[in-house]
């Protein structure tokens, strides 16, 4: 669990009777086991929960208001109101809806977790040192303006257009109405260039007068991320995020990280001048920046950056007030605890010790090169402490879920608040490092090949007497306070029987309690979007992204490894088709070869002694990406000229027939 959950290694042992209502099956007064829907009612908060979110209140370092006066330094204004609304109206970013925070704390939150939240809600323009301001609070991250020779430098321009178009402006309402000459991407996450086209239009940047820096291997990270397993992350980080839950204190307070993301317009301006190497230096609009390249960090192209002149070191999303994710839960490639730790090393030797400041892309600035160190050297021995001690255990034969309820972390650690985990939490980043060294699979034959979720599920409760027998020992552990037991025994039920609402009802429940007791609010919201689910029924994807402008900076390679994975493989298995690509804007032509269910593709370089292709198809990149690979006409684009075809007319339309289309609303926390 994340470090300081009330639940502890082995669940809560004491009587906590939470629902509220009839015994047996936690059914509330109005509600019986005949037919009746989940109660779209959130239940109250344990005696167990709360009581023991009065001890973790009592044993933390409230006393400690440091992160607050750095959190308001330098504040200058806030936008009022605190909303921000697209250009028909809706509303994209809602930082006013935190206002609740400002009440003292429930039982229904972590009292760590309150505090955080408390201190992520800050919104406003605020000027870290002479010449260098943040816009906070109004997406996920932080937008950063530096003010050059004639004009100002844009770091890390937030999700949307909207939200960054908003901050770009309270920016100019207090600091006169500077163009942009240039924006920087610190890495390759979608909250650090979603909203380019919000401070800069493509034009300006095509004609050389505003440069766009980025990390090697930006693009190419930053693409395949939000596209090839796009849906799929996309569905499971509103659940991370919290974004269909009311907010409340019985709701979400936060993501740890920021608030939430917001909804509005993602675009890419792709870069053009890229970082390749540490000690690589620019001048950017009169300002000297000295990159340090840290790839397979927080992201895979991230980079951190020293200004030499002014003392000052951003930290991109290397250090923040938390414990990152090794592993996010929405879904990613694992990180490098190991890597991370020594690019830590390499920013505290060349840069901390001469910096007078350091920020990042959330949280709040650290001012002072004594406090700068400290801060840079505790993160450090986060990552590396976490990546050596799971190393050490998992060579003594622990698996990941042993060795996560098993680490300790250092008192030195512990003592400091931007070593919680809010966001990462110690038990999923060690099993994050497990994996990446050993895999899925624990060593286990019993586990080499379980029945899936489903089958396994009919058979445990089977084996354990029937639903009734299964949902009555959930109802003991709950009412006991063992909810991570009561949680794996609802579900059983729910995978077994997806249409019991006794089953629904009681593992909503429990999945609140959890929710109410956790430090870390994507567990937090994770908890509680499940609930939401099981009350209310799936709420699909609510913050998908408009991908149009994504698509557009896939390069021909990209689009093609894109339309492999819609393939339907066993569909697709007794069709061939050889396809010549013809993109006259790049003078080059692109073969794709679809057999057994897999396609492949390759460039046709002339002269290559190859097969005839059934059809040569003649279009621009921007006309595959739209007809082919997205939900345009086809049939339309070959009317209209921007598709012509040589050979079998059938062949494009013989392969677009065998794509699938992926499902933004499959199933979580009941089966797909």
């Amino acid at each position: 669990m994340p470090r300081r959950s009330v639940l502890g290694a082995a669940g809560l042992t004491t009587a906590a009777f939470g629902v509220g209502g009839l015994a047996g099956y936690g059914l509330g007064a109005s509600e019986s086991s005949g037919g009746a829907h989940p109660s779209k009612t959130r239940t109250e908060p344990s005696e167990h929960i709360t009581e023991a979110n009065k001890r973790a209140a009592a044993e933390l370092p409230f006393t400690d208001r440091a992160d607050f006066e750095d959190a308001d330094r330098g504040w200058i204004a806030s936008l009022e109101p605190g909303v921000v609304r697209d250009e028909d109206g809706n509303v994209v970013w809602d930082n006013d809806s935190y206002g609740f925070l400002s009440e003292s704390r429930p039982s229904s939150v972590h009292p760590s977790l309150w505090r955080q939240s408390q201190l992520t809600s800050k919104q406003g323009l605020y000027e870290i040192a002479s010449g260098f301001y943040q816009v906070r609070g109004l997406d996920l991250s932080h937008m950063t303006l530096i003010e050059g020779d004639s004009g100002i430098i844009v770091i890390d321009p937030l999700i949307s257009k909207e939200t960054a178009a908003a901050g770009l402006r309270l920016y100019r309402e207090h600091r006169g109405d500077r163009p942009v000459t240039g924006v920087i991407y610190t890495h390759s996450h979608i909250d650090h260039f979603g909203g380019v086209q919000g401070v800069v239009d493509p034009e300006t940047v095509d004609n050389g007068d505003c440069p766009v820096f980025a990390p090697r291997g930006f693009l190419e990270h930053a693409v395949s991320e939000n596209i090839y397993a796009g849906t799929a992350m996309a569905r499971r980080a509103a659940y991370m995020c919290g974004t269909a839950l009311p907010r409340g204190p019985k709701g979400q307070v936060g993501s740890g990280l920021g608030q939430t993301t917001s909804t509005g317009t993602a675009t890419l301006i792709p870069p053009t001048h890229e970082i390749t190497h540490t000690g690589q230096e620019e001048t950017l609009d009169g300002v000297r920046i000295v990159f340090q390249l840290t790839p397979d960090t927080e992201a895979p192209a991230e980079m951190n950056f020293y200004f030499p002149e002014r003392r000052i070191l951003c930290m991109a999303e290397n250090a923040t007030h938390t414990l990152h994710n090794l592993i996010t839960l929405r879904g990613a490639q694992v990180r490098d605890a190991h890597a991370w730790a020594k690019h830590l090393t390499e920013s505290i030797n060349r840069y901390a010790r001469h910096s007078d400041l350091v920020f990042s892309s959330h949280h709040w600035p650290v001012w002072g090169t004594e406090r700068i160190v400290e801060y840079l050297t505790l993160q450090r021995d986060l990552y590396g402490y976490l990546h050596d001690q799971t190393l050490r255990m998992l060579n003594q034969g622990y698996v990941g879920a042993e060795i996560a309820e098993r680490i300790q972390l250092p008192p030195a650690l512990t003592k400091k608040w931007f070593t919680h985990g809010y966001y990462g939490s110690v038990s999923h980043n060690v099993k994050a490092i497990y994996q990446r060294y050993l895999g899925w699979f624990d060593g286990n034959p019993a586990h080499l090949w379980e029945h899936p979720p489903v089958e396994g599920a009919k058979r445990h409760v089977e084996a354990m007497g029937g639903a009734d027998e299964v949902l009555g020992k959930a109802q003991k552990a709950y009412d006991e306070g063992d909810y991570r037991w009561a949680a794996q025994l609802g579900n059983y039920v729910i995978f077994a029987d997806p249409d019991n609402t006794i089953a629904k009802h009681l593992q909503a429940s429990t999945f609140e309690q959890l929710a109410y007791g956790v430090e870390n609010a994507t567990w937090r919201n994770f908890y509680l979007s499940g609930a939401h689910e099981l009350r209310n029924g799936p709420f699909g994807t609510p913050t998908e992204v408009d991908q149009k402008n994504v698509l557009s900076a896939l390069t021909v390679e990209q689009v093609f490894d894109a339309m492999a994975l819609l393939v339907n493989g066993p569909k697709a298995w007794d069709t061939t088709a050889v396809i010549d690509w013809r993109f006259p804007e790049e003078n080059r032509t692109h073969r794709s070869e679809l057999s057994n269910g897999v396609l492949v593709h390759y460039d046709h370089h002339t002269g290559t002694e190859l097969p005839s292709a059934e059809a040569t198809v003649t279009l621009s990149r921007q006309t595959l990406i739209h007809h082919v690979l997205g939900d345009g006409d086809i049939g339309q684009a070959v009317n209209d000229g921007d598709i012509t075809i040589d050979g079998d007319a059938g062949a494009l339309k013989k392969l677009r027939g065998l794509f699938d289309q992926p499902d933004p609303n499959f199933g979580i926390v009941t089966p797909t």
